[in-house]
């Protein structure tokens, strides 16, 4: 058994050193050898490269469609944000008109106030007036009964005593000092 390992090498030894050798299971070797490089080529597109390539194509794709939905999506944020950007100036100049319409009623209404004031006031003036009035005429009708009722006094003192002026002075200083000086300040 040990001759029939050493004998390739033996063979190979016996014979002439050739830089290139071109024979006959060479050129079958190399024959084989390209025909399962293809094969393996073939089978590799098959099986491995065609599933990348497909897997990287639709990656590609995805990715371009998502770049489209961005960019459509930006537009439409785009758009989005002048919208709002323009309701928020409206909205800005319908604040104003709204406080301005405010300050309109109120000034209305503070006028309306004042003016109602004003007459209630006048109201009130007239009103105590009136009573004044009238108050000055019960003052002057009572200064008037009492006035009677001083004479009548005075008279009758007078009538009765049948005195001369002086004593009617005294009696007539005498029954002011009994009325009081309340009396006639009123």
């Amino acid at each position: 058994m040990k001759g029939f390992l050493l004998s390739p090498i033996l063979l190979s030894a016996e014979m002439e050193p050739r830089i290139i050798g071109f024979d006959l299971q060479l050129l079958a070797d190399v024959g084989l050898m390209l025909i399962s490089v293809f094969f393996l080529f073939f089978m590799a597109s098959n099986l491995l490269f065609n599933p990348v390539r497909k897997m990287l194509t639709d990656r590609r794709e995805k990715i371009r469609s998502e770049l489209e939905t961005a960019a459509s999506d930006k537009a439409g944020a785009e758009a989005l944000k002048k919208e709002y950007e323009e309701k928020l100036k409206n909205v800005n100049n319908e604040a104003e008109d709204i406080l301005s319409a405010a300050r309109k009623q109120a000034l209305v209404n503070e006028n309306r106030i004042i003016a109602e004031a004003r007459e209630e006031a006048g109201r009130i003036i007239n009103r105590a007036h009136v009573e004044a009035e009238l108050e000055f005429e019960k003052a002057a009708d009572t200064i008037k009964t009492e006035m009677i009722d001083i004479a009548a006094m005075i008279a009758a003192k007078a009538v009765s005593n049948q005195i001369d002026i002086r004593i009617q002075d005294t009696l007539i200083s005498d029954t002011l000092k009994e009325m009081g000086k309340s009396t006639w300040l009123n």
